[in-house]
């Protein structure tokens, strides 16, 4: 089947987005985060909307390349890993990312924000390389 191309150029604007928004922060302090509500509730609702955006892309891949409706949200990643459409370090990456989706969209306990500080200082790349890599099918 085809892949939906508007669908995967608007998640992938979200991504980038929500990307952009999230490395205006890359300057602040860890103390400097954590002590702004307002940059915390910023950071979260961003990082949401890129991890959210990856895995509607990832689910729309597997349902129209692969014929495939993955069973939860990080085995999503798994099954492009294994169509070879993305790296494993990058399935792992992506995955830690779709659990840690689960912290933020249903607070099983209370949001680390010390670890939403290191996702936005080292982890964004992962997201737009995902992106950049699900638009070259296009």
């Amino acid at each position: 089947m085809t892949l939906n191309a508007d669908l995967i150029r608007s998640r992938c604007r979200e991504i980038e987005e929500s990307l952009v928004r999230l490395e205006q922060l890359q300057p602040l302090t860890k103390d400097q985060f954590v002590s702004n509500q307002d940059t915390l509730d910023i950071a979260c609702y961003r990082l949401l909307i890129s991890i959210e955006a990856a895995l509607a892309l990832c689910f729309h891949v597997s349902a129209k390349q692969l014929q495939k409706t993955p069973e939860e949200y990080a085995g999503c990643f798994s099954l492009l890993h294994e169509a070879g459409i993305i790296s494993t370090d990058l399935c792992d990456r992506l995955q830690q990312m779709a659990r840690f989706r689960n912290l933020l969209v249903h607070v099983y306990w209370t949001i680390d924000y010390g670890q939403i500080y290191e996702i936005i200082q080292t982890r964004l790349k992962d997201l737009r390389d995902f992106s950049s890599t699900i638009t070259r099918l296009l």
